[in-house]
């Protein structure tokens, strides 16, 4: 309890954050749509986001070194809340890709000075709960932010002025606080040849769920828009697939436990296929078949990463989770910017709905590597498994999450 009341601050940035990156990123996409924007654009702002996000997390240790933790802070609130502002005023195709690139690069900078810092505070009593809080608090209030477009809506000003203020609010905790600045941020090293030689399904799982969950986050409001739906509808759809995503990654993550991880793995890539090929064959508008299918994808596909993660865990020697895991992420953002614009144009040629063959194509592909994986190397034993645990969802982790997750902190064998 003391070390959560030290650390009060930091949560509450993290919340403010998330809030204005989930309202933004959806309002973006309907936006955008509503503005006319074609699909293809759609796609790119996109995989901007994602550009900007993989460049933050490389280049913002630096600038943490060189200002101290609150000033860089300071900075990458100040720029995302600039980015959305000119939202507002540069409303047009180029524009917004451009400030796209700038709302990644800031947000995971944010994202990773947070994280350093509750790094920093947390002791390895404590890190188990401190991490689960930032997991629930980061979600929570992604979802929030989503929901709250069913109450600002997406035309005038309104939107891009409550995502501005919930980034400037997110600056004001870390700003008065009166605790001792941390050491220099760190971030786990990235070892891409490392995390393939222990476990080569969870780099085609961060990459083909980079992919899927690009083309979701992106064009799936986009898809609703084409609908006639309106954004309340758009609003709720996404949140549900969010939240029961965010809910599956315990049962799934307990099952993998007990079992190969890759047996849950697979499962879960088969059934995301078979969702995604029903949504895109059927087509359905607004009503309860809607909330259950994109239920039932969120389901499926969310958790898939965070059992990847588990798998490479158990396959890691001791020290080596956070490069692994920080590889994983860097592979997932190459799928994250690669996603969307594969998808456009299957929307913009053909039918708007065959964004989700995007989906089932690589789910598909994941389901089939788990399995030949498993013909490759013996069946894993469930004895030999670390604990398995949810992390944050993955467009919104960075390298420096994986150092707070106390599976880096723990002994793991094989």
């Amino acid at each position: 309890m003391s070390n959560l009341l030290k650390i009060q601050a930091l949560f509450i940035s993290s919340a403010l954050l998330m809030f204005g990156g989930g309202l933004q990123g959806l309002l973006l996409s309907v936006r955008g749509a509503e503005e006319g924007f074609s699909i293809f654009a759609l796609g790119l702002i996109g995989t901007g986001w994602s550009i900007g996000f993989i460049a933050g997390s490389i280049f913002v240790p630096l600038v943490v070194r060189r200002t101290g933790h609150i000033r860089a802070y300071s900075v990458m609130a100040a720029l995302g809340t600039l980015a959305i502002l000119l939202n507002l005023l540069w409303i047009s195709e180029l524009g917004w890709s451009v400030l796209r690139i700038l709302s990644g690069f800031c947000f995971a900078g944010a994202a990773m000075i947070v994280e350093s810092w509750l790094n920093e505070v947390s002791d390895n009593k404590s890190r188990g709960t401190i991490f689960s809080l930032y997991v629930m608090i980061n979600m929570a209030f992604l979802t929030l932010g989503q929901l709250a477009i069913s109450y600002t809506g997406i035309l005038g000003y309104l939107p891009f002025i409550v995502g501005a203020m919930a980034f400037v609010l997110a600056l004001l905790p870390t700003a008065l606080t009166t605790r001792q600045q941390p050491r220099p941020l760190t971030s786990a090293k990235i070892d891409l040849a490392l995390l393939l030689r222990t476990s080569p399904i969870a780099v085609i799982a961060s990459f083909c769920v980079g992919i899927a969950n690009g083309t979701f986050y992106t064009l799936a409001p986009v898809l609703g828009f084409s609908q006639g739906l309106s954004a309340t509808s758009i609003a709720q759809f996404m949140s549900v697939a969010m939240v029961l995503g965010a809910l599956s990654q315990v049962p799934c993550g307990r099952l993998s436990d007990k079992i190969d991880r890759r047996w849950v793995i697979m499962g879960a890539g088969l059934t995301a296929s078979v969702m995604g090929l029903v949504l895109a064959f059927v087509h359905p508008s607004e009503g309860w078949l809607l909330y259950v299918l994109f239920g039932f994808y969120g389901f499926a596909a969310f958790p898939i990463h965070a059992v990847a993660v588990a798998h490479a865990n158990d396959a890691a020697k001791e020290g080596q989770f956070a490069p692994i895991a920080a590889g994983m992420l860097l592979t997932f953002g190459f799928g994250l910017a690669i996603g969307p614009l594969i998808s456009a144009w299957l929307m913009n040629d053909f039918m708007p709905s065959y964004m989700f063959l995007v989906t089932a194509a690589f789910h598909g592909i994941l389901a089939i590597s788990a399995f030949i994986r498993m013909k490759v190397r013996p069946i894993e034993n469930p004895e030999d498994h670390a604990p398995f645990r949810a992390v944050p969802m993955e467009r919104s982790s960075t390298a420096t999450t994986m150092t707070l997750d106390p599976r880096a902190e723990e002994n793991t064998k094989n």
